[in-house]
């Protein structure tokens, strides 16, 4: 029903604590790889790939470069979304055709979407479901180690994670920005400071433990610091960018 997928998509809410001993049955794994495969796509180019991990040496080791995500490891499968240029490439070998992949950031953009099209599909599935996940990004804070274990070739980025279970500890919807400080009409248009400033009393009523920090702050710490080079440098070894 229409209201339905309404209600789940506006229900979402992300879980970090899963039963370790709940097994996903190869039939949902199998519903929520479908569902990702699904998702719009440029050209219907699906430049992206997904990698179901389940070997649990792969995703300790996974844990130990992220221990604040233990979920990875304990969750009941754990998904990487990969913008895969590797495909295409393969193609323009065969046709014998030049591969300018590289040349601009537009090819690595559109890639990137496609792979994040597909985590929400997937997102969505496994809601539909009656199970939790939670995405995660800090997959790429150790990208050349994680690269090298999950053997990704040349044209080839982890843009995130996607760790899949049966919560175990409830949790309540986070309210997001005012709509008007996200949503415009025809042309984009500014908005007074205090929206924002508005959200930060929203989210300290809202109470999440997890959260140090007011949202303005945190982000105004996030974007202070010197941008780590490690994205770029492996952009640029993996022929993804000059």
């Amino acid at each position: 029903m229409p209201d339905e997928t309404i209600s789940l998509m506006k229900n979402h809410r992300t879980y970090r604590q899963f039963d370790e001993d709940y097994q996903l049955s190869d039939q949902e794994l199998q519903q929520i790889l479908d569902s990702a495969r699904q998702a719009p796509t440029w050209m219907n180019g699906q430049l992206y790939s997904i990698l179901v991990i389940k070997d649990p040496q792969i995703r300790e080791q996974l844990v130990a470069w992220n221990p604040g995500n233990p979920h990875m490891r304990h969750s009941s499968v754990f998904l990487v979304f990969l913008a895969d240029l590797k495909r295409t490439q393969k193609v323009a070998e065969y046709k014998k055709t030049d591969y300018n992949v590289g040349q601009s950031v537009d090819p690595l953009l559109v890639a990137v979407a496609d792979a994040a099209f597909a985590l929400q599909n997937a997102v969505n599935a496994v809601e539909a479901l009656g199970l939790g996940s939670v995405v995660v990004g800090s997959i790429r804070n150790n990208i050349d180690e994680v690269a090298e274990l999950l053997q990704l070739p040349d044209y080839v980025f982890p843009v995130a994670g996607l760790s899949i279970g049966k919560p175990t500890v409830p949790m309540a919807v986070k309210p997001r920005l005012p709509q008007a400080a996200v949503v415009h009409f025809d042309t984009y248009q500014d908005y007074d400071y205090s929206q924002i400033e508005d959200y930060d009393a929203t989210m300290k009523k809202f109470g999440e433990l997890r959260e140090t920090k007011d949202w303005t702050q945190k982000f105004a710490d996030v974007f202070s610091r010197p941008a780590s080079q490690k994205v770029d440098d492996y952009l640029k070894s993996h022929g993804l960018l000059k």
